[in-house]
């Protein structure tokens, strides 16, 4: 029987995670390894300035002080014994997008995955002030489904994302761009301390017949191939022409 480790950014507690979970469990063993509290935007972070503390919580699922990163390690490494046959992060609520999924703890926790060697799923759906994981479910255990039967070439991973209607179907994307512009706010504490809240202020995404947003704006569930190799392969030529020079000599 497979096993498949779960695990997300939003905490053990999540009701994303739970009905992800749930939804794997037909097709093999179902371990979930997540963090004890919120850890979204907090990207492919890993802890190494303070021990972490692991807890069983249930049956099969477990707590872990850290990240999404840190989960999965720490799962490999004391709860598994190994490496699992698949990896799903999530179900993440807001879509993890585009350029945004840099800053993403459960495409963070996928990646994780792929570095390791494992086939590797990130699931998210549509912010929403109430949420119905049923679909984005259904739709992780069918993705899910065709990676265990088929695997998925090395270090690659896929970044699913569900619209909030009906889906039309599956669409194969790749990431969107968008012009990043973040908004800081400054305000003072009632110690007269200042502090800084930031936040997201643009969100003008570029036209893209093929991107993730595009797809899930036309109400398909956005399914992207992505890797760890952050290379710009386009760009050697152009970097080796700007003839840079050897480098100063040490005296």
């Amino acid at each position: 029987m497979p096993r498949i480790l779960v695990t997300n950014d939003d905490g053990v507690q999540s009701e994303g995670i739970r009905s992800l979970a749930a939804g794997l469990a037909s097709l093999g063993e179902v371990t979930v390894v997540a963090p004890l509290g919120e850890s979204s935007a907090i990207g492919h972070a890993l802890t190494l300035t303070r021990p972490l503390r692991l807890d069983e919580v249930a049956d099969r699922v477990f707590s872990v002080d850290g990240t999404p990163t840190d989960c999965v390690n720490v799962a490999v490494a004391e709860v598994l014994g190994g490496v699992p046959d698949l990896v799903v992060s999530g179900i993440n609520k807001g879509y993890n997008i585009g350029d945004d999924i840099t800053y993403s703890g459960t495409v963070a926790g996928a990646m994780e995955g792929a570095l390791l060697g494992v086939p590797a799923i990130a699931v998210s759906l549509c912010r929403r002030p109430t949420f119905d994981f049923r679909q984005a479910t259904a739709a992780a255990a069918t993705v899910a489904r065709a990676v265990l039967e088929r695997g998925l070439p090395p270090r690659t991973f896929l970044n699913v994302n569900v619209p909030p209607v009906e889906a039309r179907g599956f669409r194969v994307t790749v990431q969107a761009k968008r012009n990043h512009l973040t908004s800081v706010t400054r305000g003072v504490d009632p110690r007269g301390k200042r502090y800084y809240w930031i936040d997201e202020a643009e969100y003008d995404w570029q036209p893209h017949d093929q991107s993730d947003y595009q797809a899930v704006r036309d109400g398909w569930i956005s399914v992207t191939p992505l890797q760890p190799d952050f290379t710009n392969h386009e760009a050697l030529a152009y970097v080796a022409a700007l003839s840079l020079p050897a480098p100063p000599a040490v005296e």
